[in-house]
């Protein structure tokens, strides 16, 4: 599947792209210092090009109409990075697909790594969570949200100019470099 949107398309793995997550996760790390970075833990090339072949093979021939959890990012025909969503509950926490199914409130959210650097600040994010978004509203989705954390500073502009509003904050929740900042929810009905 591919969804085309002003400068980016976002489509599904090719298996090219286990080498720019090999890449992503090892040596071109600068993103990891923005997405979660109390949660980066080191890896070698070997581990994630068998993770990432896995996955890939995970995929299978997945069907055009199913809905899609996660999508590549291309830019100028260039993989630069993925949109991805995952559930959540009242608390804002992580909830499995099951949870879910078994009656438990879930929200909808979403995240975006650009793991190319040379891309920041063209606007590529942004338009892709603006397809992204677009895709879930055209699958039913009435709100979604997202969450970063107070350092991230791109992400907290673009889910304000998206649209998103902040709807929770847990103070001091993550510690970067020696620092504690905020834990933050946005939310955005479509």
């Amino acid at each position: 599947m591919e969804i085309p949107f002003e400068n980016i398309v976002l489509r599904d793995m090719k298996e090219s792209d286990i080498a720019d997550y090999v890449r992503w996760f090892t040596t071109e790390t600068e993103w990891m210092d923005w997405d979660a970075p109390w949660e980066t833990e080191k890896s070698d090339a070997d581990a994630e090009r068998e993770k990432w072949t896995a996955y890939y093979e995970s995929l299978g021939n997945m069907p055009e109409d199913a809905v899609r959890w996660k999508f590549e990012i291309e830019s100028a025909g260039r993989h630069i990075g993925w949109v991805s969503s995952y559930l959540t509950d009242e608390n804002y926490e992580w909830i499995s697909a099951k949870q879910a199914q078994d009656g438990q409130k879930a929200h909808r959210t979403i995240g975006i790594v650009i793991g190319e650097s040379t891309i920041w600040g063209q606007h590529a994010g942004t338009n892709a969570l603006r397809a992204f978004i677009r895709y879930y509203a055209d699958h039913g989705c009435k709100e979604i949200y997202t969450q970063t954390w107070s350092g991230n500073t791109r992400m907290i502009h673009v889910a304000e100019k998206l649209g998103f509003q902040e709807c929770d904050r847990v103070i001091d929740e993550c510690e970067v470099r020696g620092r504690k900042y905020d834990s933050l929810t946005f939310v955005r009905k479509i």
